[in-house]
């Protein structure tokens, strides 16, 4: 007797279906689900990375104030234990500053020609990384600022003078130069950020330490180390006859450098230290 087989098609196991939805490509959700974790995984890395890009950018700029000190130093050594000043006039247009000269005449930047170059032999060293200075020539690319009225203050008829070393009684806490902007309310009709080249004391009444590596600034002392401090920010209106706000330095990390609360007293300024003589 003959016996009849029907013959059946095989059916696809579930991982040859699973392979062939694979060959045709992802499904929309499947992609929109891809795109969220991406999306999402940005969000927590992006910040991570500008923080740790701001942080390397701090590092540099203390490296940079670092050896701007030692240079600072063997300037000293080399003109009577004295502090640079905070600008000398060698020609009717040109005036010579610690980073560069600069004649009005030919409105020429030269950096080979700051007081300090010859110790430093270079002026990158003189740009903080985290500062853009397109707004006043004559500074060049700084970013940092003199305590001038300290080191080199000006007398009574408006002649530069230099301050010795050893009047500097505390000189691990006496500031020489730090992190600085200035908030510009006259050069023009739009207030604007610009560069700096003196710093102010508290007692100014015009805060100009800045802090831009995340809120903190970096700051040199006449000993020579570095230190990254959070500015001191001021309440209500203030300066010259009030005419500053809190409202306009605050947002651009503009503050003092003080340790006493007391804005009327320059103890990290005056080479006291805050210590009583």
């Amino acid at each position: 007797m003959i016996r009849h087989t029907t013959l059946t098609a095989p059916q696809p196991s579930v991982r040859t279906t699973s392979t062939l939805r694979r060959q045709h490509g992802f499904t929309l959700i499947e992609l929109l689900v891809v795109i969220a974790i991406i999306a999402i995984i940005a969000a927590i890395l992006f910040p991570v990375f500008a923080s740790a890009r701001e942080k390397a950018r701090q590092i540099s700029c203390a490296s940079n104030l670092h050896q701007i000190g030692l240079a600072t130093l063997q300037y000293i050594q080399d003109n009577d234990e004295s502090f640079f000043p905070v600008q000398s006039t060698t020609t009717g247009t040109k005036t010579v500053y610690w980073w560069a000269s600069y004649d009005t005449a030919t409105q020429s930047l030269n950096e080979s020609e700051g007081l300090l170059y010859p110790y430093m032999k270079s002026a990158r060293i003189q740009v903080c990384p985290s500062f853009n200075n397109t707004t006043r020539k004559s500074l060049g690319s700084t970013g940092y600022a003199y305590n001038n009225d300290y080191l080199s203050p000006y007398d009574a008829s408006f002649n530069v003078t230099t301050v010795s070393l050893a009047k500097i009684r505390v000189p691990t806490k006496t500031v020489m130069l730090a992190d600085s902007a200035e908030y510009d309310n006259f050069s023009s009709a739009t207030p604007a950020i610009v560069a700096n080249a003196y710093l102010s004391a508290p007692s100014d009444g015009f805060p100009a330490f800045q802090g831009r590596h995340s809120g903190m600034g970096n700051v040199l002392w006449v000993d020579g180390h570095v230190k990254a401090m959070k500015p001191v920010y001021r309440s209500g209106s203030f300066g010259y006859m009030n005419s500053y706000n809190e409202s306009e330095f605050r947002p651009a990390n503009l503050g003092d450098i003080d340790e006493d609360g007391d804005f009327t007293t320059d103890e990290l300024f005056d080479g006291s230290g805050g210590e009583k003589s």
